[in-house]
């Protein structure tokens, strides 16, 4: 390589570098927080059991000696689910920071 074609970085160009890569960094540690995906996908299956359990036949029921089983299932996974995504919201991620 010759002399011309090196590319020597200030301070401040490898500060702001760093200051870009910590932000997405954090933002990716947010958007993929497990408590996201698996409060998400409670709350959604969830609301398909419950609407399942709401809908459910007397003969259905019966089947399982009288316990409307989707309906209650759906409601602890909404439960579950709505847990999941007020404990993110109540305890988000904090960056961390490597000193």
């Amino acid at each position: 390589m010759s002399e011309n074609s090196e590319h020597h970085y200030t301070e401040g160009e490898i500060a702001r570098e760093v200051t870009e890569l910590e932000t997405k960094s954090a933002t990716a540690s947010r958007i993929f927080d497990l408590r996201r995906i698996i409060g998400g996908l409670f709350v959604v299956y969830g609301v398909i059991v419950t609407i399942t359990g709401i809908t459910d036949s007397q003969s259905a029921i019966d089947k399982a000696q009288g316990v409307n089983i989707n309906l209650w299932t759906g409601i602890g996974m909404l439960a579950l689910g709505v847990f999941f995504l007020v404990w993110l919201k109540l305890r988000p991620v904090a960056p961390q920071r490597e000193d």
